[in-house]
């Protein structure tokens, strides 16, 4: 069974920074294409990163050039550093495969950014 848990969020002032955490049980990340979400209240959930097994990125439009997401093969940890935040950016964040090859949801954690 796949268990995803993310952790790193916070509270924070816009222009500000924040590195998320993706820690995977039941699943080699090196091995599938995985993705960061976010869903803000009132709003549908979004992609805004991801990585394939190869190592190729790509970023929503809203988040290119402030986001970084990124992996460390030996811990099988994926992260999201985030800089530049804008009060816009404040969401729960997930992470989880790609639809529709996705698990079960964690609880995600949140990010805040006060302007």
């Amino acid at each position: 069974q796949v268990q995803l848990v993310e952790s790193g969020g916070g509270w924070v002032q816009a222009g500000g920074s924040l590195r998320l955490s993706c820690a995977g049980s039941g699943i080699i990340f090196s091995f599938n294409a995985m993705g960061w979400y976010r869903q803000a209240p009132g709003k549908q959930r979004e992609l805004v990163a991801r990585i394939t097994s190869g190592g190729n990125t790509n970023y929503a439009d809203s988040v290119k050039g402030r986001f970084t997401i990124s992996r460390d093969n030996a811990k099988n940890t994926m992260y999201l550093q985030m800089n530049s935040l804008k009060p816009e950016d404040t969401a729960v964040y997930y992470c989880n495969g790609l639809i529709p090859r996705t698990y079960s949801w964690g609880q995600g954690t949140q990010v805040t950014v006060s302007s």
